[in-house]
């Protein structure tokens, strides 16, 4: 079983007299930022001269450039987007000093060892499992978003209780904090991100919609039984599970979804995604994906999608349902 941690089982004492520097003002950034310095913690942000440089400045945060900030600090919060980190690494590294812990949202750049910190410095995550606005909004409500927390090197006897502390900090040991490893927070999010989260019911939603379409049904209606209800029905699964779920639709798609469903997304479709999730845990994707950052041009393949016509569809439907009263 996982280990949980819950807000009266740790402490900030560990951070206390030490200097956060957030690296990154984006989204995560932001709100983890925000959410440390509302807690009494001594935060300072490291950024470019550019949006997110004058937003911090403008938030009252001491805003320094990437390098400044780091050597100022005791704790970084390395928040870049994946493939800006080792960009800015080089900044980074001639920075910190001995006994300082590095912190990740995402394991992926320590994971495939596409930045390798040294030996004197502590290397932890701590992953919030949702985006910076809930990390913050939730925050806000006294509550917080649930995270991972992990420790890849120790270097000075401190970084769990460190990483537990910033867990605290941004509101998460409020839902709990689960202790994991950079390999396993790594591979499984990027797998779900594929095979689920994002790859997974797009193409589930598009290829019911495209069904219902040939069948010669209007694209509109169509759109809200595969679409538009999915939300409906993901909502009532996050908050009840897949019993509770059932539970709350009608018999009749009670009964057609427990007789249908699994013919559909079959041992063939879970072969597959076997398949796909074996590559990242063989590092192949990552290969690709770093291929494919240096050579590549993901608006290209964002027109497959763009182009569908259920984003036509969607459009109108959306003008409709969002419009302002």
């Amino acid at each position: 079983m996982a280990k949980i941690y819950t807000d009266n089982e740790v402490s900030l004492d560990p951070l206390k007299g030490k200097r956060i520097a957030v690296v990154g003002y984006g989204i995560q950034g932001r709100a983890q930022a925000l959410n440390l310095r509302d807690s009494g913690l001594d935060v300072i942000v490291g950024a470019r001269k550019g949006s997110s440089y004058d937003l911090a400045k403008r938030e009252g945060f001491d805003v320094f450039p990437i390098g400044e900030a780091v050597s100022r600090a005791d704790v970084i919060l390395y928040l870049l987007p994946d493939m800006v980190q080792p960009e800015v690494w080089g900044e980074v590294e001639r920075n910190l000093r001995d006994g300082s812990t590095l912190d990740f949202a995402h394991g992926f750049t320590i994971h495939y060892g596409l930045i390798r910190p040294k030996e004197t410095v502590d290397i932890v995550m701590v992953a919030p499992k949702a985006p910076g606005a809930a990390v913050r909004e939730e925050f806000l409500r006294g509550r917080g978003v649930p995270a991972l927390v992990a420790v890849h090197r120790d270097a000075t006897g401190e970084a769990k209780a460190r990483a537990l502390a910033l867990a605290k900090g941004i509101g998460a040991t409020r839902a709990g904090v689960i202790e994991t490893t950079f390999k396993e927070e790594t591979e499984t999010d990027l797998i779900g991100e594929q095979l689920v989260l994002v790859g997974g019911l797009m193409e589930l939603i598009m290829k019911g919609w495209e069904t219902l379409v040939e069948m010669g049904y209007q694209p509109e209606v169509a759109y809200f039984e595969a679409l538009n209800e999915a939300k409906l029905i993901m909502d009532l699964i996050w908050r009840y599970g897949m019993k509770g779920m059932l539970e709350r639709v009608s018999v009749t798609a009670r009964y057609g979804g427990l007789t249908v469903g699994n013919k559909v997304i079959d041992g063939e479709v879970k072969r597959k995604m076997r398949m796909y999730a074996e590559r990242v845990v063989s590092g192949e994707f990552t290969k690709e994906w770093l291929k494919f950052y240096k050579e590549g041009n993901i608006e290209e393949l964002m027109k497959r999608i763009s182009e569908h016509k259920i984003e036509e569809t969607g459009r109108k439907i959306r003008e409709i349902i969002f419009r302002e009263p």
